[in-house]
């Protein structure tokens, strides 16, 4: 149970005896009145009594600055829905069976110390939408309804408006924070407090971690907080308004804060954020990176919050993983190394091993190794495409030194924590902290293929990035294409696949505009991020020889896919079939002679297991040679008699 369900359960009663005495004494005003003793109204009825302090009426009049008279104006209207009785005595007072509601008219003949004032727009009743005023010919005469969420809180149970349900999201304060977030806590606290129109902004590579931190400064100062996208409110200004006015009374009916969350290198969010922070009264909170500019008085205090180092993430996993993390076997170290994980996806991912090892038994190392892979997936969905491995070691057939530099890749990537870590490479610079490779070759000899077995050796996620989507005429649009993704993977641990890299490489051009000079730029941003990105970034070309030797320099592993030779090629047509699928009468020496890549191959033999299929046989020569027309067909090449003599 939460806190404030736990505080509105333990004053339940209070809450309902403070509410159910002030509308008895409402009632008794109205009956009296009824009756036709308005002068001895107040001596009929029940003596006033002060709300409990402990009870939501007496919250209430005291977060929004009641009067007496505004207070049983709210107290009216909330007998109105929970007495029945009273609907019938405000048609009895307003002369007509259809007028069962209150009205400002009613509350200020029968209330006692009425005043005008409260009927403003800036009075707590409206200003804080405590009451709803429905259209009328006048103002007084009016009806009143108390507004649900209002009605709920007096009542003494927490719910949030209709209104805001779809827009925020609670988020909850975490068991523990790693070490060096305290004096980013300290500075939050010190913000909020001394500034009261202080707007704190989050920014840094710590993800979810700033999250995590702003809940618990907020808890240290006795706030909930709520998360709200910017980009889910849209431009409307009349829609921004109503959600400023719903928020701040709901963080005054909740003790909340606010935190503004635009989409990373989205204008539009931005401006809404900006808006939202300049407007909004109450503790602000915006977690971004972006340039927040505030015009009003509002000072603004910037935070950088980076992920927890290391032994703070081990720490952390030690916390989330209680006594499993005893099981480990020293796996944290590389865990922490290959997943930087902020400490809200540590403490997401620690509870879902072990509920799962409880639950079935699993191998917490192999368990904790996945969760961990499903933790950052969302980070990169959108922004690339997830391709599925399973191809293994024995599923490609490449010379003897390019199988070599690609169990060498795999070997960096199984040994980077204990190399940059352990023996004190990463203290030397932060850059080449990752590993770059770049594979070259036609298409269809096995550089994707190639991709795919390092991930599934590796136990990581692989995601292609189709260069060609991400450069763009428009200038520095690229640069921020390729920002978003690396700032997207930095987390995952993921291997990225770039392919179609000729689309960005090529020869260094010789500045003559603006445009060479960024495309330049651009290159080189890429391989920046690619040398300081601590995963595994691929790159695929189908012409090595167009690029610059100046980037080529830069790229730690540069593997050669070349067309294949009889001799490869008889190999992979030894492997290209299943173990189940059945065949008779195949060649792989004849096989050999057809001069087509791997890619080429694989489709001629899953094309002729179809037809062998059909058939109701096993696969043939008979039906590879038709496969290997229909594929050299759609390649519009014509199949020579040294290829395919003597197949059949």
């Amino acid at each position: 149970m939460n806190e404030q369900a736990q505080h509105a359960e333990n004053t339940a009663p209070a809450t309902a005896e403070t509410l159910s005495a002030a509308m008895r004494r409402v009632r008794a005003l109205l009956e009296a009145r009824v009756t036709g003793a308005a002068a001895k109204a107040e001596e009929n009825a029940a003596p006033e009594q002060p709300a409990n302090e402990s009870s939501g009426l007496a919250d209430i009049c005291r977060r929004f600055g009641l009067s007496d008279f505004e207070r049983d104006v709210l107290v009216l209207c909330a007998a109105m829905e929970l007495d029945p009785a009273v609907p019938s005595l405000c048609a009895a007072l307003h002369g007509d069976e259809t007028g069962r509601y209150p009205t400002f008219q009613l509350a200020l003949e029968i209330l006692p110390g009425p005043h005008w004032s409260a009927l403003l727009p800036d009075a707590p009743l409206r200003r804080w939408r405590l009451l709803e005023v429905r259209p009328g010919d006048t103002l007084t005469g009016s009806r009143l309804r108390i507004e649900e969420r209002v009605l709920h809180f007096l009542m003494g149970a927490q719910a949030l408006d209709p209104r805001l349900q779809n827009l925020l999201q609670a988020v909850a304060a975490p068991q523990a924070l790693p070490a060096s977030y305290r004096e980013h806590a300290e500075a939050m606290l010190y913000a909020l407090t001394a500034e009261q129109s202080a707007v704190v902004q989050l920014s840094g590579d710590a993800g979810k971690g700033k999250r995590s931190l702003a809940a618990a400064a907020c808890r240290s100062l006795g706030l909930h907080l709520s998360a709200l996208r910017a980009g889910a409110l849209g431009a409307n200004l009349a829609e921004q308004e109503e959600f400023v006015r719903l928020w701040e009374r709901e963080a005054l009916l909740s003790c909340g804060a606010l935190l503004l969350e635009p989409a990373e290198g989205n204008p539009l969010e931005w401006n809404i954020a900006s808006a939202l922070a300049e407007r909004i009264s109450g503790v602000v909170l915006v977690c971004s990176s972006g340039p927040l500019e505030l015009s009003s008085a509002k000072q603004l205090v910037r935070i950088e919050v980076d992920r927890p180092a290391a032994d703070e993430q081990r720490a952390l996993w030690q916390h989330a993983l209680g006594e499993f993390a005893a099981s480990l076997n020293g796996q944290l170290d590389r865990i922490a190394a290959q997943f930087p994980l902020d400490s809200e996806s540590i403490h997401n991912a620690g509870q879902r091993v072990m509920q799962a090892v409880q639950r079935s038994g699993d191998d917490v190392v192999a368990r904790l190794w996945d969760e961990c892979r499903a933790e950052t997936r969302p980070l990169l969905e959108g922004r690339a495409q997830r391709i599925e491995v399973r191809a293994g070691w024995n599923d490609i057939v490449l010379p003897e030194q390019s199988m070599e530099m690609l169990r060498s890749i795999a070997s960096h990537v199984q040994q980077q924590e204990k190399v940059f870590q352990e023996w004190g490479f990463a203290r030397q610079t932060s850059r080449g902290l990752g590993a770059t490779a770049l594979f070259s070759g036609p298409s269809g000899t096995g550089k994707t293929l190639a991709a795919e077995i390092l991930a599934h050796e590796l136990r990581l996620d692989l995601y292609r990035i189709d260069l060609s989507q991400v450069v763009s005429k428009y200038i520095g649009e690229t640069e921020k294409n390729l920002r978003a993704i690396f700032d997207a993977a930095e987390s995952s641990g993921a291997i990225l696949l770039f392919d179609e890299a000729d689309a960005l490489f090529g020869k260094r051009s010789e500045v003559k505009d603006s445009h060479d000079r960024y495309a330049n730029i651009e290159v080189s941003y890429l391989l920046q991020r690619m040398e300081a990105y601590r995963g595994l970034a691929i790159l695929t070309t189908n012409m090595r020889h167009a690029l610059d030797q100046a980037f080529l320099r830069r790229i730690r592993f540069i593997i050669s896919f070349p067309f294949p030779d009889p001799a490869l090629r008889r190999r992979i047509w030894e492997r290209i079939f299943p173990t189940q699928t059945p065949t008779l009468g195949l060649d792989a020496e004849k096989l050999a002679r057809l001069n087509l890549p791997g890619g080429n191959i694989r489709n001629i033999a899953v094309n002729a297991a179809f037809l062998a299929a059909g058939a109701g046989g096993p696969v043939r020569m008979q039906h590879l040679l038709v496969a290997a027309r229909r594929e050299c067909g759609k390649l519009e090449r014509q199949l020579s008699d040294a290829e395919v003599g003597g197949w059949v």
